[in-house]
């Protein structure tokens, strides 16, 4: 059974998800992001449903901690929903966003797809096909790239993108395209996560973000691959 570790200092919302979920997964809770994290360094978890506001902490300086050591999926949950804090999210490595209140079945149904996706890539299944050029090297059993023999590691919803746009090399895409394809839903002209998500990838594997030549930018229209030439 995928075991799922849930940071939020709700403890009544905590009471509500574990009644809710334990018959599909093993839960472990914590109250606050210092817990959280020293849960996470004891125990593999398959996805982390992560709150953001968090005494001490909050769920963004914890979610940026994760990042540093982790690649399990996270499922931000907060009760804004401002478009500013999904963009937040997005570029520290949040998978996902769910506002409060949200739908059980909604929630159930993204934290089921975070953690398909990422058994699917563990094991190598699909895509398969290890994806070449001038600069990087896409590797989907890993999850990332190698950029100069070095391993770089994506969240899910990174890969995810530059494995679409590499996958046909000058092919301009537009937001609407980019979006159905990553986030696997109607295109709701939400161009600040992809902008966000755009952004982190290139702090990841652009020589120089701000003239990139990996993902490059088609003005009016969206992006493509350019591979670093």
């Amino acid at each position: 059974m995928n075991k799922i570790l849930i940071i939020d200092d709700d403890k009544s919302l905590l009471e509500l998800l574990q009644n809710c979920i334990h018959d599909l997964y093993e839960v472990d809770t914590a109250w606050n992001g210092k817990q959280g994290l020293d849960m996470l360094s004891q125990t593999k978890y398959d996805l982390v449903l992560l709150d953001v506001m968090l005494p001490g902490e909050n769920g963004f300086e914890v979610l940026g901690k994760i990042r540093k050591q982790y690649a399990v999926p996270v499922i931000m949950l907060t009760a804004k929903n401002s478009p500013s804090d999904k963009v937040s999210g997005l570029e520290i490595g949040a998978d996902d966003y769910v506002t409060k209140p949200f739908n059980m079945e909604e929630l159930l149904a993204r934290a089921a797809s975070q953690i398909r996706r990422n058994t699917t890539l563990k094991n190598g299944v699909l895509p398969q096909e290890k994806l070449c050029f001038d600069k990087i090297t896409i590797i989907p059993q890993m999850k990332g790239i190698l950029k100069e023999n070095k391993e770089v590691l994506l969240t899910g919803k990174e890969f995810d993108l530059l494995y679409f746009l590499a996958s046909s090399p000058k092919q301009a895409y537009t937001k609407k395209q980019i979006y159905k394809a990553v986030w696997k839903d109607d295109y709701v002209y939400d161009d600040n996560n992809i902008m966000a998500l755009v952004s982190k990838i290139r702090k990841k594997i652009e020589d120089d973000p701000e003239n990139p030549s990996i993902i490059q930018t088609v003005r009016g229209v969206g992006y493509r691959f350019g591979g670093g030439q």
